[in-house]
């Protein structure tokens, strides 16, 4: 027997991030050259990419500014 399954009337959007198009503001990571997490500062961003970088050594990762639209490798 089937469960029925409860809607609701009013969803809320999900907010989607592209991983082929660049995000128009704050800064991102750049993982094997696809747009990733987002971070409102660079100092986070630096210190996630920093994390991942420690666990999995095998990946390209950048930092992307949305400002300037540089992509920079970390130091």
């Amino acid at each position: 027997m089937k469960k029925p399954i409860a809607q609701t009337d009013e969803s809320e959007p999900r907010i989607i991030q592209r991983a082929d198009v660049a995000p128009a503001d704050g800064f991102s990571l750049v993982v094997d050259g696809q747009f990733k997490t987002r971070y409102d500062n660079e100092t986070a961003a630096r210190e996630a990419a920093a994390d991942l970088l420690g666990r999995f050594p095998m990946l390209q990762i950048l930092v992307y500014d949305a400002a300037t639209g540089m992509r920079s490798p970390l130091q």
